[in-house]
């Protein structure tokens, strides 16, 4: 049965493109090996099956003869060990990559993908699993997403792992030593991973994609060293610099300070990819000049949080003022909106910067952010609420900003509970497995009266939608009010 099932994988390493026909026998015997076997016997041709399922018979095979332990994790460490027995060593890769970007960007990071995908390291059976919707708001329509491959991240931790000393092998997950590494328990097998190198304004980075693909190609640039976060002059330069590489990719940054600065501080790096966000289509509210950089158009856009928006041809130019911006927000502090640039000697304002293309223009969106915390909202002021816990606890970070919530997989058997008890009249505060969310079920029920069971999950669909926008107002260091409006425009005063 096993040489059958390892017949199924090499087919399918041919049919992808991974193995060349004169590698087939090679990749057979690194098979065996895995598998623990010493003969090979060829079996007739099988219907073609799912990737998925076929790794599944022979990761069951190893648990049974007593090659892994029968986990969960076990198994995607020895699956992963199987996949690299067809991938190919990462010179050819890079060799591909770079032969199709000669032909064009866009056909260079069509076949990588596909390529991540291929080597199931983006699994697809499990991203096709991701819970999706859009709500409709006065923003524009924000995307929702129930994660079911990613475990949600604490704050606290998030903080408490930036100041953690560090010292495993690979560093952190972002690590280029990740590329071929086979992975343990507590740390993801990354041995069919791939990497493109980069060089960004004078320094070595990589290329890859994300292996749970919040959205279309979603794309990550990695510094080649395990520095932390960070927003400067040179973070500027090197998301413009991506973004000319990639014309057709827009590229951000997570801001550097903990609670406002996404679920990785500890390794410097950036997330793009070929996707329209809310943010991108959102409207300016009013455009605003800075003194010596009159060439550049700039604008306050719609939306939730504080977002300035510059655009002009020259990148130098958008990289000085958005240098010029960064450098004031730091020192800016305005008692009247509740916002405090230190605390003793603590920092707390930083910036999430989107770079992208319009056109022969580029443009950057400059997020402002304030990362404080007080006796009323100990993990941000600036952060959603402990109302919305039940929701969204996570640090809101560069995707969230952008208008795309990432919630966690507890949220898709907790509202598939709301679904059974809210129709049948039943009290949710009184059920410990969904009594967290009692306060919220309560608060939008008087507004739909009785539902039934063909329109509750619309209903919990788009009361989830508006607990997120209500996080991304949380998020908003300037209110979408008069006085914060006028607060802002102080700001922007002082730039020039």
């Amino acid at each position: 049965m096993i040489c059958s099932v390892i017949d199924e994988l090499i087919a399918y390493g041919t049919g992808a493109g991974l193995l060349p026909a004169c590698e087939t026998v090679y990749a057979r015997n690194l098979l065996l090996d895995a598998l623990g076997e010493e003969g090979y016997a060829p079996s007739e041709p099988a219907q073609p099956r799912e990737l998925a399922a076929v790794l599944a018979d022979l990761t069951e095979a190893a648990v049974q003869k007593g090659l892994i332990a029968d986990t969960v994790e076990s198994r995607d460490l020895f699956d992963t060990r199987l996949m690299n027995c067809l991938t190919p060593r990462p010179a050819e890769v890079r060799r591909a990559f770079f032969e199709k970007y000669a032909e064009s960007p866009q056909t260079a990071t069509d076949w990588f993908y596909k390529f991540s995908q291929d080597t199931n390291y983006i699994r697809r059976d499990r991203i096709r699993r991701d819970r999706k919707w859009v709500y409709p708001c006065a923003y524009g329509e924000l995307d929702i997403t129930i994660n079911l491959s990613k475990p949600e991240k604490d704050p606290r931790d998030i903080a408490a792992a930036l100041k953690s000393p560090g010292g495993g092998y690979p560093a952190c997950a972002l690590c280029p030593e990740n590329e071929g590494y086979a992975g343990r328990i507590g740390h993801p097998a990354r041995a069919n991973h791939r990497l493109i190198p980069l060089t960004l304004a004078g320094s070595e980075w990589y290329f890859q994609y994300s292996p749970y693909v919040y959205y279309n190609e979603h794309c990550i640039a990695l510094n080649s060293r395990h520095v932390p976060m960070h927003i400067d002059r040179e973070t500027f330069a090197r998301l413009f610099a991506v973004a000319d590489f990639l014309p057709h990719y827009f590229i951000g940054s997570n801001a550097d300070l903990p609670i406002v600065g996404g679920s990785i501080l500890t390794h410097d790096h950036f997330q793009g990819g070929r996707y329209s966000f809310a943010l991108e289509r959102a409207p300016q509210d009013a455009a605003f000049t800075v003194a010596g950089w009159e060439d550049v158009d700039c604008a306050v856009v719609r939306w939730p949080m504080s977002v300035l928006r510059l655009r002009g041809r020259d990148p130098e130019r958008l990289i000085g003022l958005s240098d010029r911006v960064l450098e004031a927000w730091r020192g800016w502090s305005d008692e009247s909106a509740d916002i405090f640039a230190f605390t003793d000697n603590t920092p707390h304002n930083t910036i999430t910067p989107i770079v992208r293309r319009r056109g022969g223009d580029f443009e950057i969106d400059l997020v402002l952010r304030n990362n404080r915390t007080s006796e009323q909202h100990p993990l941000g002021v600036f952060h959603p609420h402990e109302e919305l816990h039940h929701i969204k606890k996570e640090n809101i970070g560069l995707i969230e900003v952008m208008g795309l919530a990432v919630l966690p997989a507890r949220l898709e058997k907790e509202l598939a509970l709301l679904e059974e008890l809210i129709p049948a009249g039943r009290d949710v505060s009184a059920d410990e497995r969904v009594a967290h969310h009692g306060p919220w079920v309560k608060e939008f029920l008087p507004r739909c009266g009785h539902i039934d069971a063909a329109h509750i999950r619309a209903v919990l669909e788009k009361e989830v939608g508006a607990v997120f926008l209500r996080v991304l107002e949380d998020a908003g260091v300037y209110k979408r009010t008069p006085a914060g409006q006028a607060a802002l425009g102080r700001f922007l005063a002082s730039l020039s």
